[in-house]
């Protein structure tokens, strides 16, 4: 069993302390894929994971907070943005990546089970948001460069096009069971692109 008797975040990097934290947000991976929100308990995660419970309830305190360190090592973990000089490249990097998290069956299955906690528990959603609102700003500057180089109208609001962006994906994947194949990634990319070349996504004055 893994035992982690100092408090969070004083050990080395690579140490007990990461150890720990994998072996339990793996736990709750897996619990969340297969039997959803409803189905964390720290305590039983805790035996899963071979960490004791103390560790774990002192750690993390709630399945809440659990989730939310989730969504951050998912954030860690993601690539980062393409920067090929084109907009249109970008763009369609910035979909096909969420396109293959989405539809692969692990990832997907995980997102799905996250965003329908997200419904009823505000800790998750607000977690939520912070991770979405993390990969926005990573893929924003993408856009940012466009505008320098004349391709968008100067007032574009970069993360309304990288939202614009990811939001058909995220429609088809929870409103329907057709493939998420990158014809759909490349399509939500180019209308999107398509969309802010035309000024849909201008800042508005307040």
């Amino acid at each position: 069993m893994i035992d982690e008797p100092s408090t969070p975040g004083t050990l080395r990097p690579g140490g007990r302390t990461a150890r720990v934290r994998a072996a339990v947000l793996r736990a709750a991976e897996e619990a969340l894929v297969a039997h959803g929100f409803s189905s964390l308990d720290l305590g039983d995660l805790a035996q899963r994971a071979g960490v004791g419970r103390t560790t774990v309830y002192r750690r993390w305190g709630s399945t809440t907070a659990l989730v939310a360190d989730l969504l951050t090592d998912m954030a860690e973990q993601s690539l980062p943005r393409t920067r090929s000089g084109s907009l249109t490249e970008d763009l369609r990097a910035n979909a096909r990546l969420v396109r293959r998290t989405l539809a692969d069956p692990r990832q997907g299955a995980l997102f799905r089970a996250v965003l329908v906690a997200a419904n009823d528990d505000p800790g998750t959603a607000e977690a939520l948001r912070l991770f979405y609102r993390r990969r926005v700003e990573e893929w924003a500057p993408c856009v940012t460069e466009a505008v320098e180089r004349g391709e968008l109208p100067s007032d574009t609001d970069p993360s309304e096009v990288i939202r614009a962006v990811s939001a058909p994906l995220y429609y088809r994947m929870l409103t329907t069971a057709d493939p998420l194949d990158e014809t759909a990634a490349d399509r939500a990319a180019a209308a999107a692109e398509a969309a802010a070349r035309a000024g849909a996504y201008r800042r508005t004055a307040d």
